[in-house]
């Protein structure tokens, strides 16, 4: 059973940063892909950032490119996500995927797995 745990979430003044961390367990594979997506509240859910584990591969949506950044540990099978310059519009909870089954990696449909969430609340 794959489990992730999302951390790092919080309140935080616009142009701030945070980072956002989730540790699996259950993985076996020795690849996999695992993202962030987020929902404001009245939003549908949205992809924001994919990795792949080997060769490293990531994916951004456009809202976030310049300003957020994925890495991974695979040693540790964990996923940070380092979000910068943040705004009111970053607002949301975020959660943690694993084990991408179709092929858009921005279609919720698509992952097998989900954390439980973590809010970010970018306000002044």
């Amino acid at each position: 059973q794959v489990q992730l745990v999302e951390s790092g979430g919080g309140s935080v003044q616009p142009g701030g940063s945070l980072r956002l961390s989730c540790a699996a367990s259950g993985l076996t594979a020795d690849y996999y892909v695992m993202g962030w997506f987020r929902q404001a509240p009245g939003k549908e859910r949205e992809g924001v950032s994919a990795i792949s584990t080997k060769p490293g591969d990531t994916a951004y949506t456009d809202s976030v490119k310049g300003r957020f950044t994925i890495s991974g540990d695979n040693a540790k099978y964990t996923v940070y996500l380092q979000m910068n310059s943040l705004e009111p519009a970053d607002t949301a909870v975020y959660y943690c995927t694993a084990v991408l089954r179709g092929s858009a990696w921005n279609d919720s449909d698509s992952w097998g797995y989900w954390g439980q969430g973590t809010q970010v609340t970018v306000s002044s």
